[in-house]
Protein backbone atom coordinates (compact mmCIF):
# COMPACT_ATOMS: atom_id res chain seq x y z
CA UNK A 1 0.00 0.00 0.00
CA UNK A 2 2.86 2.57 0.74
CA UNK A 3 4.77 1.60 -2.45
CA UNK A 4 1.29 2.80 -4.10
CA UNK A 5 0.88 5.48 -2.35
CA UNK A 6 4.28 6.61 -3.28
CA UNK A 7 3.90 5.88 -6.77
CA UNK A 8 0.74 8.37 -7.33
CA UNK A 9 2.78 10.63 -5.54
CA UNK A 10 5.72 10.43 -7.76
CA UNK A 11 3.53 10.80 -10.76
CA UNK A 12 1.80 13.07 -10.11
CA UNK A 13 4.14 15.51 -9.45
CA UNK A 14 5.88 14.63 -12.49
CA UNK A 15 2.87 15.11 -14.77
CA UNK A 16 2.58 18.89 -12.43
CA UNK A 17 6.07 19.28 -13.63
CA UNK A 18 5.75 18.71 -17.45
CA UNK A 19 2.95 20.83 -17.27
CA UNK A 20 4.88 23.64 -16.38
CA UNK A 21 7.04 23.59 -19.83
CA UNK A 22 5.47 25.32 -22.83
CA UNK A 23 5.62 23.37 -26.04
CA UNK A 24 7.89 24.50 -28.55
CA UNK A 25 6.24 25.90 -31.66
CA UNK A 26 6.94 23.87 -35.15
CA UNK A 27 6.24 27.15 -37.15
CA UNK A 28 7.95 28.95 -35.35
CA UNK A 29 10.42 30.70 -38.64
CA UNK A 30 14.30 30.64 -37.81
CA UNK A 31 15.55 32.69 -40.73
CA UNK A 32 14.32 36.22 -41.13
CA UNK A 33 15.18 39.61 -44.06
CA UNK A 34 15.60 42.88 -42.79
CA UNK A 35 15.30 45.72 -45.23
CA UNK A 36 15.68 49.61 -44.18
CA UNK A 37 18.15 52.24 -44.14
CA UNK A 38 21.62 51.92 -43.03
CA UNK A 39 21.25 48.40 -43.10
CA UNK A 40 23.81 45.89 -45.19
CA UNK A 41 26.74 46.88 -43.45
CA UNK A 42 25.93 50.68 -43.42
CA UNK A 43 24.32 51.16 -46.76
CA UNK A 44 22.29 54.19 -47.51
CA UNK A 45 19.23 51.36 -48.12
CA UNK A 46 20.78 47.84 -47.35
CA UNK A 47 19.12 44.36 -46.58
CA UNK A 48 20.42 41.65 -44.14
CA UNK A 49 19.60 37.87 -44.00
CA UNK A 50 19.95 36.22 -40.67
CA UNK A 51 20.04 32.74 -40.08
CA UNK A 52 19.40 31.06 -36.43
CA UNK A 53 22.25 28.29 -35.63
CA UNK A 54 20.41 27.93 -32.16
CA UNK A 55 17.61 28.84 -29.96
CA UNK A 56 19.68 32.13 -29.42
CA UNK A 57 22.75 31.89 -31.73
CA UNK A 58 22.28 33.75 -35.09
CA UNK A 59 24.59 34.91 -38.10
CA UNK A 60 23.89 37.38 -40.60
CA UNK A 61 24.94 38.69 -43.85
CA UNK A 62 23.97 41.72 -45.92
CA UNK A 63 25.03 44.57 -48.59
CA UNK A 64 23.11 47.55 -50.09
CA UNK A 65 23.75 50.08 -52.47
CA UNK A 66 27.91 50.59 -51.88
CA UNK A 67 28.21 48.58 -48.50
CA UNK A 68 28.26 45.18 -47.31
CA UNK A 69 29.01 43.45 -43.70
CA UNK A 70 27.92 40.86 -41.47
CA UNK A 71 27.74 39.67 -37.64
CA UNK A 72 27.33 37.15 -34.95
CA UNK A 73 23.86 37.89 -32.91
CA UNK A 74 22.88 37.01 -29.57
CA UNK A 75 19.09 36.61 -29.35
CA UNK A 76 17.58 37.64 -25.52
CA UNK A 77 15.04 34.81 -26.06
CA UNK A 78 14.86 31.51 -28.01
CA UNK A 79 12.82 33.23 -31.29
CA UNK A 80 13.73 35.21 -34.05
CA UNK A 81 11.40 37.69 -33.18
CA UNK A 82 13.29 39.09 -30.32
CA UNK A 83 15.99 41.78 -29.86
CA UNK A 84 19.33 40.83 -29.42
CA UNK A 85 22.93 41.88 -28.82
CA UNK A 86 25.55 41.56 -32.34
CA UNK A 87 29.34 41.77 -33.16
CA UNK A 88 28.84 43.16 -36.96
CA UNK A 89 31.21 44.58 -39.29
CA UNK A 90 30.68 46.98 -42.04
CA UNK A 91 32.26 47.60 -45.12
CA UNK A 92 31.13 50.64 -46.76
CA UNK A 93 32.35 51.32 -50.54
CA UNK A 94 34.51 49.12 -53.02
CA UNK A 95 37.20 50.37 -55.24
CA UNK A 96 37.69 53.71 -55.77
CA UNK A 97 34.27 54.44 -53.91
CA UNK A 98 35.75 52.85 -50.70
CA UNK A 99 35.20 55.01 -47.79
CA UNK A 100 35.72 52.88 -44.64
CA UNK A 101 35.03 50.19 -42.71
CA UNK A 102 34.28 49.55 -38.97
CA UNK A 103 33.78 46.55 -36.20
CA UNK A 104 31.25 47.09 -33.60
CA UNK A 105 28.78 46.11 -30.66
CA UNK A 106 25.15 47.02 -31.03
CA UNK A 107 21.63 46.39 -29.83
CA UNK A 108 18.89 45.34 -32.57
CA UNK A 109 15.61 46.04 -31.23
CA UNK A 110 12.41 43.93 -32.81
CA UNK A 111 9.17 45.07 -32.49
CA UNK A 112 6.81 42.18 -32.39
CA UNK A 113 5.56 42.41 -36.18
CA UNK A 114 7.86 44.22 -38.33
CA UNK A 115 9.81 47.44 -36.85
CA UNK A 116 13.45 47.02 -35.97
CA UNK A 117 16.25 49.23 -35.33
CA UNK A 118 19.47 49.56 -33.76
CA UNK A 119 22.21 51.53 -32.13
CA UNK A 120 25.67 50.84 -31.28
CA UNK A 121 29.31 51.59 -31.33
CA UNK A 122 31.71 51.14 -34.27
CA UNK A 123 35.33 51.43 -34.24
CA UNK A 124 37.12 52.28 -37.35
CA UNK A 125 39.61 49.65 -39.20
CA UNK A 126 40.95 51.74 -42.70
CA UNK A 127 40.18 54.86 -44.65
CA UNK A 128 39.26 54.25 -48.18
CA UNK A 129 40.10 56.77 -51.14
CA UNK A 130 36.59 58.13 -51.14
CA UNK A 131 37.44 59.33 -47.41
CA UNK A 132 37.20 63.22 -46.98
CA UNK A 133 40.21 64.08 -46.67
CA UNK A 134 39.33 67.34 -44.41
CA UNK A 135 37.66 65.12 -42.34
CA UNK A 136 39.36 63.60 -39.00
CA UNK A 137 38.45 60.41 -38.25
CA UNK A 138 37.12 60.00 -34.74
CA UNK A 139 38.15 56.59 -32.52
CA UNK A 140 34.51 55.84 -32.11
CA UNK A 141 31.12 56.16 -34.06
CA UNK A 142 27.74 56.19 -33.50
CA UNK A 143 26.21 53.37 -35.56
CA UNK A 144 22.53 52.98 -36.31
CA UNK A 145 20.38 51.82 -38.24
CA UNK A 146 16.29 51.38 -39.47
CA UNK A 147 14.15 49.07 -41.22
CA UNK A 148 11.87 46.25 -41.41
CA UNK A 149 12.11 42.73 -40.78
CA UNK A 150 10.06 39.48 -42.12
CA UNK A 151 10.58 36.13 -40.54
CA UNK A 152 10.87 33.12 -43.13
Amino acid sequence: MKNLILTILFISLSLNLFSQIEPKDNDEKWNSLTIGILEGGGSFVGFDVELMVSDHLGFQVGGGIVGFGGGINYHLKPSIRSSFLTIQYWNQGTGQSFVQNAVGPAFVYRGKKWLTFQIGLAFPLSKGPAYPSNFEQTPIMLSYAIGAYIPF
